[in-house]
């Protein structure tokens, strides 16, 4: 994106670990942020952390598993800026519990879960495509994982292929339908200045992993930032992390 400074985001979850970080980076390259979440002094406090840092940042209630919080919110956005030029889709939840077999995992998991992994997601970006459709170039980064890749996840080799993490099947499942939205949106707006990208931020040190990983906050926030960044030449419909691309 040739002039960052000229552009507004949007990143749910924003309030802690990578969303947070995501808007961070994003307000330090020169974007107006706007920091979403279900609680608002927990947004609040999050976007005056980085006002004190001489960012540009703002508030913004949105609930990803409310219609009508997402409905206002996007009305609240066009009435302040007229336009989205970034979303990044980051707000996920993981409530499985380690160590059960994927046929043991209650169904109501499965629901809450793809309630805000994957149907959040979907409310989300179409109430705020038509003000991305006005950005002369718009980016839609949609937050995935490794366990999204059902390559990876049948590869015998990978961390994935444990007791561990396959005892998350409605979080896997939930990022492999976040994988297949990418790509159908994508295939929806080509042809326009709109690209659509999904990330994996890495095994990232985050309250979702109980506090495990191999990264730090700063680098699991860099890919989405990365793609949320891409200049016209950049690619739609892709899968990345680190500028790799990560198999379906």
């Amino acid at each position: 994106m040739s002039d960052p400074s000229s552009s507004i985001a949007l990143v749910t979850g924003a309030n802690r670990g990578i969303g947070f970080e995501t808007a961070r980076q994003l307000a330090s390259a020169g974007v107006r942020v706007l920091l979403a979440g279900r609680d608002r002094a927990a947004i609040g406090e999050a976007a005056e952390k980085l006002r004190a840092d001489g960012l540009a940042a703002e508030p913004l209630v949105l609930d990803v598993t409310d219609p009508p919080t997402i409905r206002a919110a996007a009305a609240e956005v066009e009435r302040r800026h007229g336009r989205l030029d970034i979303l990044v889709n980051n707000a996920a939840v993981r409530i499985e519990e380690y160590g059960k077999r994927p046929s043991e995992q209650p169904m109501r998991q499965w629901r809450e879960t793809f309630d805000t992994n994957l149907f959040g997601v979907v409310e989300v970006t179409t109430a705020f495509l038509p003000l991305i459709g006005r950005s002369a170039a718009g980016r839609i980064v949609n937050v995935s994982s490794l366990l999204g890749s059902l390559t990876t996840h049948s590869d015998p080799d990978s961390y994935a292929y444990t007791p561990m993490f396959k005892s998350l099947p409605a979080y896997s499942a939930s990022k492999s339908a976040v994988n297949s939205w990418t790509v159908h949106l994508a295939y929806e707006l080509r042809g326009t200045p709109v690209k659509v990208n999904a990330v994996h931020p890495g095994y990232t040190k985050t309250a979702m992993n109980d506090g495990a990983g191999d990264l730090d906050v700063t680098d699991g926030a860099r890919t989405s930032v990365a793609m949320a960044l891409l200049d016209a030449d950049g690619p739609s419909g892709t899968y990345t992390h680190g500028g790799r691309t990560v198999p379906w």
